[in-house]
């Protein structure tokens, strides 16, 4: 199996070996902590890591960054990377609007809505001129943080967008009033290829890949830079890949590893420096309905997701 190795301005281009090791535990089992234990010069993706400053404060907010959260692999972290790199941001003064673009509607759920129980969401805005989405978007418990929420509704949109001119720039144009009022709108699509996923990276300027450490993972990783690229090339030439985000780090397993250290040599400077790792937290703040920084503010978890914020707001 071989993925291709994105150029500098995010194309894909030759191809790299990703054979990976049997897995092999070495240690014992419990929870994860941050992988600085593996070195602080380091850092879980073996290279030094780069120094990101603290962000400075604004005196004014917008034009937005579009950020799309893609991978057509579910159960990839994509949704909790969603909701803590939001909450990450808003602690840094930045206003974002989190758009739930997922039938499934776990972003809304993550968040303490529940989305059998709306009377509109993001389907209604995109769907009827009468809708707009001041009417939909609700705050959350996170200051600076909003919501455009979203239900198994959304699924008839893919249905009905087919026959519509222009459908792939549907959501763009929904989006693009509020890139006055906000920072960062991150997009979480569903885990597929579908017209609503190009509609997300058609309005993006940036598609950020969460990619779980392991093997299976990396499978898919090519036919979604084929997408990009097609994307790019057809609909939204300004679209960049922002980063890959290594997710379910497990720095316990030589399998972990060996996916991180393909992955790194895969792609170079577009993965990031920070590492999510596996925690027993996430799934708490799940049943909870808040992002890590506010239901675990100390823990490792927390850290990284700022951490990740500080390496988006510097690119």
């Amino acid at each position: 199996m071989s993925t291709p190795q994105p150029s500098a301005d995010g194309r894909s281009r030759g191809a790299v070996d990703l054979s990976i090791a049997p897995e092999k535990t070495d240690a014992p089992g419990g929870e994860v902590g941050n992988s600085r234990g593996l070195g602080e010069t380091a850092g879980p993706t073996g290279r030094p890591r780069r120094h990101i400053p603290e962000p400075p404060m604004l005196d004014k907010h917008g034009p937005a960054v579009v950020l799309a959260m893609c991978n057509q692999k579910g159960g990839v972290g994509k949704t909790t990377s969603t909701i803590n790199l939001g909450a990450a941001l808003a602690e840094y003064g930045r206003r974002v609007l989190l758009v739930d673009f997922d039938p499934q509607g776990a972003l809304s759920v993550g968040l303490g809505v529940q989305p059998h129980q709306l009377e509109q969401t993001v389907y209604n805005v995109i769907m009827e001129r009468s809708v707009g989405l001041s009417d939909v978007v609700r705050g959350t418990s996170v200051a600076g943080m909003d919501l455009l929420p979203s239900n198994i509704d959304l699924s008839a949109a893919e249905v009905q967008l087919v026959s519509e001119v222009g459908r792939e720039q549907t959501l763009g144009r929904v989006l693009h009033p509020a890139t006055k009022e906000y920072d960062y709108i991150l997009v979480d699509c569903q885990p597929s290829l579908g017209l609503l996923t190009v509609n997300a990276l058609a309005a993006a300027d940036a598609v950020m890949i969460p990619l779980e450490c392991e093997f299976f993972s990396l499978r898919g990783v090519a036919l979604l830079m084929d997408t990009i690229e097609k994307v790019q090339d057809r609909l939204n030439p300004r679209l960049e890949i922002s980063g890959i985000l290594a997710t379910m780090f497990d720095p316990r397993t030589l399998h972990s590893r060996e996916v991180m250290s393909r992955v790194v040599e895969a792609f170079g400077d577009i993965v990031f420096d920070s590492v999510i790792n596996r925690t027993v937290r996430f799934p708490e703040t799940t049943v909870a309905g808040e992002p890590i920084t506010r239901w675990a503010p100390q823990s490792s978890g927390s850290e990284s997701y700022r951490s990740l914020a500080r390496e988006v707001i510097s690119r």
